[in-house]
């Protein structure tokens, strides 16, 4: 698993995708799991007479906010503050994370509550938190089961996608001490609710992510459908939340579009079960203290380039994995990184550094399927393109860029043409069966492993033509 923001490069997405090919139940789950989600997206979709409507207003507000992100980050600050909330802002995920180790610090306390937020993954804030003695505490069930079962999310709406109610019934039965708990749905869930119960009324640390940030008042939106965001956001004496820069939105009215946007392409919902907003403190009601960290950690550089700028106007619906059919057959692990699919694929590169994920950019078929679901209209696949031509101007591979040369070679003339043909007609003679080639050797390998590759016609269209001409064809 890669860390966004350091310099650790991630696995090759080709050798951790083979490996999970090899596991025949985590893709059983993932493709049953992804199967669910679409299907009851498109019924909720369907019946949205104004769908596309809303899928361009979504693409334009977060289009508006990035070209002025620093006025609407400034006026959020100025009105979080006068609402009473705090605001610390923080380059980088180190930085975060020791903002929020010192908060709690601060206050003499041991232990957190937290509602699921990726950006904490992204930090990896639980792993900071435990290196300062402090415990945190998932309590979305999903990232529950995560955290019990010692695992890694492998979706960025469903982190636990890729585990069966079975495995799930065996993490609840070693981790919470229950031998005899049920393996039904509704004995799993009544386990995960006792088992925070106790938390929620007992540790007054609480800690959130933030679905959008909104200018005009200086408030928090957090969606969910658990309702243990609720209690993590109301129950605390403290509130901290960890948001990236680019969650803001204009204005309070513009709720109205990603409200519809997110639910129905996130979990096929018409509307998200708990909506909480809160800006600052109120006397009597809710947290005596709130905090916000604003988080950089590479995105005003992804904010610096016109073409792939729009990877944050992402809202983490996560409905181009569920559309793509590469994240289908492998899961989240396989990209190395909190951020999955298509979105990971372009996102993760642009915040870890090109030169750490050069294989994400490759792992798409570019079908096009992603971008016709995406609720802001990501044009993922464009953007994919543009990254993987930087990685070709950073510096191909050896042996790419001896192909290439040789391709400009024998095109160049048609005379190298020809003895490029005759070079390949008598090297491919032991690997051709009738007209195609198979087995090839060396960087050649994986193509004819996975796909048809044509051989060499014994006479080139330039032969035929001119022995036709000279009456020696019919």
């Amino acid at each position: 698993m890669i860390r966004v923001g350091n310099a650790a490069a991630a696995p090759e997405f080709a050798v951790a995708a083979d490996q999970a090919l090899a596991n025949v139940q985590l893709r059983r789950n993932v493709r049953h799991a992804t199967e669910v989600i679409r299907g009851k997206r498109a019924l909720v979709v369907a019946e949205s007479d104004d769908w596309q409507a809303l899928r361009e207003s979504g693409r334009q507000i977060k289009a508006h906010v990035l070209r002025h992100l620093d006025s609407y980050l400034e006026a959020f600050e100025e009105n979080c503050t006068r609402a009473g909330g705090h605001v610390h802002w923080a380059a980088d995920a180190d930085g975060a994370n020791r903002i929020i180790v010192d908060i709690i610090r601060s206050h003499g306390e041991q232990e957190v509550i937290k509602v699921k937020t990726m950006t904490s993954d992204e930090t990896r804030l639980n792993a900071a938190l435990e290196g300062a003695g402090i415990a945190p505490h998932e309590t979305d069930l999903a990232d529950l089961i995560i955290q019990l079962g010692n695992d890694t999310p492998s979706h960025i709406v469903v982190p636990a996608l890729h585990r069966n109610r079975a495995e799930i019934r065996e993490i609840f039965r070693q981790k919470m001490g229950l031998p005899d708990l049920g393996g039904e749905p509704h004995d799993l869930t009544t386990a995960a609710r006792q088992y925070l119960r106790e938390k929620f009324l007992r540790v007054p640390v609480g800690f959130s992510g933030a679905n959008f940030l909104i200018a005009e008042t200086g408030a928090v939106c957090v969606v969910e459908s658990e309702g243990n965001g609720r209690m993590c956001l109301t129950l605390p004496r403290v509130l901290i939340t960890l948001a990236g820069i680019e969650k803001v939105i204009p204005a309070l009215r513009d709720l109205e579009v990603f409200l519809q946007l997110l639910p129905r392409s996130a979990t096929g919902e018409r509307m998200n079960p708990y909506n909480t907003l809160w800006a600052g403190t109120t006397p009597g009601d809710g947290p005596e203290e709130f905090h916000i960290v604003l988080l950089d950690n590479g995105r005003t550089r992804v904010l610096a380039d016109p073409v792939s700028r729009e990877t944050l106007q992402c809202i983490r619906c996560a409905a181009c994995l569920n559309a793509c059919p590469v994240y289908r057959q492998t899961g989240g692990h396989a990209y190395g990184s909190i951020y999955s699919g298509p979105i990971g694929a372009i996102l993760t590169p642009q915040l870890q550094g090109m030169q750490h994920s050069t294989s994400l950019p490759y792992a798409s078929s570019l079908c096009g399927a992603c971008y016709e679901v995406c609720p802001v209209k990501i044009n993922i696949p464009e953007i994919l393109i543009h990254l993987r031509r930087r990685i070709v101007e950073g510096g191909a591979p050896l042996g790419e860029r001896m192909g290439m040369k040789g391709a400009a070679l024998a095109f160049s003339s048609p005379a190298w043409l020809r003895r490029a043909q005759m070079i390949g007609r008598f090297l491919q003679r032991p690997f051709r069966k009738g007209d195609q080639l198979a087995h090839l050797p060396g960087l050649f390998a994986a193509w004819t492993r996975t796909r048809d590759l044509p051989a060499l016609p014994a006479q080139s269209f330039r032969d035929w033509w001119a022995a036709r001409e000279r009456g020696g064809a019919s």
